[in-house]
């Protein structure tokens, strides 16, 4: 497969994720929540958790704003829940190091599975923010929730 099909294939799955969004529920009653704006373009995310333990066992979401950042918000809700709050973090960072790489570094296909589409975001400086804004306020959502991850106080 060339690198143009690969592209329209990324973007396919971008366009998929904002049209039919993962994850996408009513946050408001949620103990955890972070709400994250992004000034810039007006997209807004809020982001909710709900912790089993050291697991998210629930991540939800409510929102809007470009392809970007919606289809961001439904691949990591999908990836990130049910897995240990120690294992988001790394995602968070290895998602945050990719996308300030500005092209340098990709995403590993194997650790972050369909996400990988966000790949080429780097790229465009101004669409940065977009991808991340759904990793900050999962990352603002869990460190309201205290060291370890095991309270579920409201930010």
């Amino acid at each position: 497969m060339s690198s143009e099909q690969f592209d329209a294939l990324y973007q396919q799955l971008i366009l998929d994720h904002a049209r039919s969004p993962y994850g996408r529920a009513d946050t408001s009653g949620a103990p955890t929540r972070s709400h994250q704006v992004n000034p810039t373009c007006g997209d807004d995310i809020t982001v909710a958790i709900g912790l089993d333990g050291d697991s998210l066992a629930d991540v939800h979401w409510e929102g809007h704003g470009c392809a970007i950042s919606q289809a961001s918000a439904s691949l990591m809700a999908g990836l990130v829940e049910g897995i240990r709050v120690g294992a988001a973090n790394e995602l968070i960072d290895g998602f945050r190091a990719a996308m300030r790489s500005q092209g340098r570094i990709d995403l590993d296909e194997e650790r972050f599975g369909d996400a990988i589409a966000l790949n080429g975001v780097s790229r465009y400086m101004a669409r940065v923010k977009c991808a991340m804004l759904a990793w900050v306020a999962l990352e603002d959502a869990l460190r309201a929730t205290g060291p370890g991850g095991t309270s579920s106080s409201p930010p």
